[in-house]
């Protein structure tokens, strides 16, 4: 595997080394040595798997203390655009945004650390998202923000994406930032 440094510290790229023959390919989609060699220490202890239709927007999406999640992530069918936001108080990249294209075919993943929220936008039909994840779900602990945030201007690639009632109510970055009285 080969881990792809980004701007914000902690985030990383992971692409694969994939092995391809008249059969099809192989490759690791993940390696407990390796990972911890870059800095990504589990457990994972969950698996969650979300299938999308075209311009369906999850996100933003995060888990309060003491429930935070790290997040690996990937898609295996289809393909995402997928974004990442800093909301480590403190960090040098605190309230800006990563986004990278997630594909089937070129099989990178994204190594999302705790103190970020997460969202993507699927650019396909039954696009097929994997989360491995360092905490269980839990829903006193979930939180967010609004995906079309003014402060963050996010380009999600579209004017009108399919968002679910629970994520258009999702607070603004402003009031997340009051909530954590900075």
């Amino acid at each position: 595997m080969k881990f792809i440094s980004t701007p914000f510290e902690d985030l990383l790229l992971i692409e694969p080394k994939v092995f391809f023959d008249e059969r099809g390919h192989f490759f690791e989609s993940f390696n407990e040595d390796e990972m911890i060699q870059h800095g990504i220490k589990g457990p994972f202890i969950q698996d969650n798997q979300s299938v999308s239709h075209k311009g369906v927007l999850r996100g933003l999406h995060f888990q309060k203390h003491p429930h935070q999640q790290g997040k690996l992530v990937r898609v295996v069918k289809g393909s995402a655009i997928d974004v990442v936001v800093d909301i480590r108080k403190g960090s040098k990249t605190f309230g800006k945004h990563f986004s990278v294209e997630l594909n089937a075919n070129e099989k990178m993943m994204l190594w999302i650390p705790i103190g970020f929220a997460h969202g993507f936008i699927s650019l396909q039909d039954d696009t097929v998202f994997l989360y491995k994840v360092t905490e269980y779900y839990r829903p006193l602990s979930e939180s967010g923000i609004i995906y079309n945030d003014i402060e963050l201007n996010i380009d999600w690639q579209t004017k009108n994406p399919a968002v679910s009632p629970k994520d258009k109510i999702l607070p603004s970055f402003k009031e997340f930032i009051q909530s954590i009285n900075i």
